[in-house]
């Protein structure tokens, strides 16, 4: 569709080309007539030279005379020849031919016609100041009737009429506005068959170098040589305008279709659309790709071009064009995505948003400085400073807040199955992800450029003490929690189960930044809480069956101890342990605690089990149910899957929690 609209363009241009070339016929006819009154011309003045010569007599006036006429018949001369000249000229201009296959042939036949019509006038001018010089000298002299000087004046007004003819066809007369008229339609031409959109490669490695400096070359030499001419000879004429127009229709549909072939709805989805967190994640990931290609690729290209083809005009224009090319690409829309992103709600996963946002702006800052550092590019330059000053602000914010906002969720309720709170595994996967390679340098940039804003000194270790606060504070957050059980049992198993999770954090950032003693210590409280555990639930059991007691019977102790047992069963029952090697430790601990104990109590009492069997648990069911416990939810934890277990859905809960915490701070 595209191609058809363009042929009808161009066609469109041709039929108003060809009324021009009519107009200009006139002016040739016109030159025509003139060349006939130029030869009448020289005839009145070889005339008027043998007239007022007298016979015999060397008197000095008529001498006089003479010489002015003579002087005066060799521009006469010269213009007839040049009129000759330029009928050529007019036939290869007046053309109906467009001349984008041979452009440097007909741009140089349109200097030779402009040389032509100035030594014209030139030479018309000289004649015409000689004659008038014979005119006066006649006048004042008396040497002539009136006959004679009317004749002389009759030349003059004709080489005044054809001076005139000549200065109005070099001051962009219908002749020359019909060629320039050519030469735009063959500058669209030519600029439009050579467009080709850029292919976007969907890698995760940045551009090269030589990457994006082949893709910067957009059009052929030939080609480009051809715009250049185009470009340089209707500005001798100011006649540009219409190539600048034309020149930022055509690159800007090739920029866009550089760019249709890159889904980029999300571009236009409003931040509370997505459903996900990783589907954020997702869309900036893909922003940050197109962000570079349309840069780096896309814009570097026209950037370049825009000041090949237009460069040689004194006025600058090849930077407004380009500023125009940028925006009609589309950068002001990639831009609002970054700053939609940072006016959204405030939450810690803002924050990593806001990192990459910023790592992808400070990766093309050269290149923004390149491209849209002049004052034709001032509303990207704008909205691109904006941007990053929102993006400090709001990443600096939530991150001096973290500490706070973690103390605000003391006042929630602990896991009743004993297991890690989500926000803990969610706080502690965080902050493996503020330290890692990919996030801390950018984070320590963006809390340096603040701190400088604020005329204040980054001090070293910033972060990290900041790290430390936050896990301060869960700490916190665990005592505070642990209280909140009704059983000392299940407060031991959530403590166990927590502090095996800080054990396990070994190996990642967050573990070495604390260092071996810390998590040294954790591993001892695992150890000692699930001591307090045993001693708690199976070893209150166990007291049942060995200690003598003279008021009950070995019948009775038995009974008793299968009662709590099943109490205290049914109790656990949805208590979790989160590692399954702890789990299997737990279940040796308990079986070797119980077990022993109970084969040796029924051992011992054998005659009143053989009579109420049915009512005691054998050995092998009393190991077979305890090695049923804790594996209601069980996950498996690594440093390498720390916060990993959290679905989509119980993410996002964790962070709409956090969200409204920040948001109503």
């Amino acid at each position: 569709m595209a191609e058809v609209q363009s042929f009808d363009n161009l066609l469109a241009c041709r039929n108003l080309l060809k009324a021009s070339v009519d107009n200009s016929t006139a002016l040739a006819l016109a030159l025509d007539k003139t060349g006939p009154r130029i030869a009448e011309l020289d005839q009145k003045l070889t005339f008027l030279e043998m007239a007022i010569r007298p016979g015999g007599s060397k008197n000095c006036t008529f001498a006089a005379v003479r010489d002015h006429i003579s002087l005066a018949l060799g521009p006469s001369a010269a213009v007839l020849k040049i009129l000759d000249s330029i009928r050529e000229l007019e036939k290869s201009l007046l053309s109906d031919s467009l001349p984008h296959s041979d452009i440097f042939s007909y741009i140089s036949t349109i200097k030779q016609f402009e040389d032509a019509i100035k030594f014209l006038t030139a030479n018309c001018n000289l004649a015409i100041q000689w004659l008038e010089g014979v005119i006066q000298f006649l006048e004042g002299n008396s040497v002539a009737d009136d006959r004679y000087i009317s004749k002389v004046k009759r030349s003059v007004a004709i080489l005044e009429e054809l001076q005139a003819t000549g200065e109005q066809a070099g001051r962009n007369g219908e002749l020359l506005s019909g060629a320039f008229a050519k030469l735009e339609i063959s500058f669209k031409q030519i600029l439009t068959e050579s467009n080709a959109p850029l292919g976007f490669t969907n890698s995760s490695s940045p551009w090269t170098a030589e990457q994006a400096y082949n893709a910067a070359l957009p059009l052929p030499g030939p080609i480009l040589r051809k715009l250049q001419a185009i470009v340089e000879k209707l500005n001798t004429g100011n006649r540009t305008n219409s190539c600048i127009s034309v020149f930022i229709e055509v690159r800007s549909l090739n920029a866009k279709n550089s760019l249709r072939a890159l889904d980029l709805d999300y571009l236009e989805n409003a931040v509370e659309e997505y459903d996900d967190v990783q589907d954020m994640e997702g869309c900036i990931h893909e922003w940050s790709k197109h962000m570079e290609f349309i840069v780096k690729c896309v814009l570097e290209s026209e950037h370049m071009l825009c000041k090949e083809v237009f460069g040689s005009l004194a006025s600058g224009a090849w930077t407004g064009c380009f500023a125009k090319i940028a925006v009609e690409s589309g950068i002001l829309l990639f831009l609002r995505f970054g700053m939609s992103i940072a006016e959204s709600k405030k939450s810690p996963t803002k924050l990593l948003h806001l990192l990459n946002i910023f790592s992808v702006l400070e990766t093309l800052r050269m290149d923004f400085n390149k491209l849209f550092g002049g004052e034709s590019c001032n509303e990207i330059k704008t909205m691109t400073r904006d941007l990053v000053t929102k993006v400090v602000n709001g990443a600096s914010e939530i991150f001096w807040e973290l500490p706070l906002q973690v103390e605000l969720e003391r006042r929630s309720s602990p896991p009743s199955d004993g297991g890690v709170p989500r926000l803990v595994s969610f706080v502690t996967d965080y902050c493996n992800r503020l330290l890692d390679d990919n996030y801390r340098p950018i984070l320590t940039q963006v809390l340096r450029i603040h701190q400088g804003w604020k005329y204040e000194k980054y001090e070293e270790g910033l972060v990290t003490n900041q790290i430390y606060s936050i896990v301060r504070e869960i700490a916190v957050n665990l005592d505070a929690w642990s209280k909140a059980y009704e059983r000392k049992a299940l407060s031991y198993i959530f403590m166990m189960n927590n502090h095996y999770h800080f054990t396990s954090l070994k190996g990642t950032k967050l573990g070495n930044l604390m260092g071996d003693s810390w998590l040294n210590a954790h591993g001892n409280y695992k150890e000692y809480y699930s001591a307090l555990y045993l001693r708690e639930t199976w070893g209150k059991i166990l007291a049942s069956l060995t200690q003598d007691n003279p008021d009950s019977s070995p019948k009775m102790r038995l009974m008793a101890f299968n009662e709590a047992f099943d109490d205290m069963y049914k109790k656990q029952l949805n208590w979790v342990v989160i590692d399954e090697s702890l789990t299997n430790k737990m279940h040796k601990l308990v079986v070797q605690a119980l077990v022993p104990a109970y084969t040796s109590y029924l051992q011992k009492y054998r005659v009143v089990v053989e009579h109420r069997s049915d009512v005691f648990y054998t050995v092998q069911s009393l190991e077979t149910m305890l090695n049923t416990l804790f594996k209601a939810k069980q996950v498996k934890y690594t440093s390498s899957t720390i916060g990993s277990h959290l679905t989509g859905e119980q993410r996002n809960a964790v962070i709409d929690q956090l969200r409204f915490t920040l948001t109503a701070m």
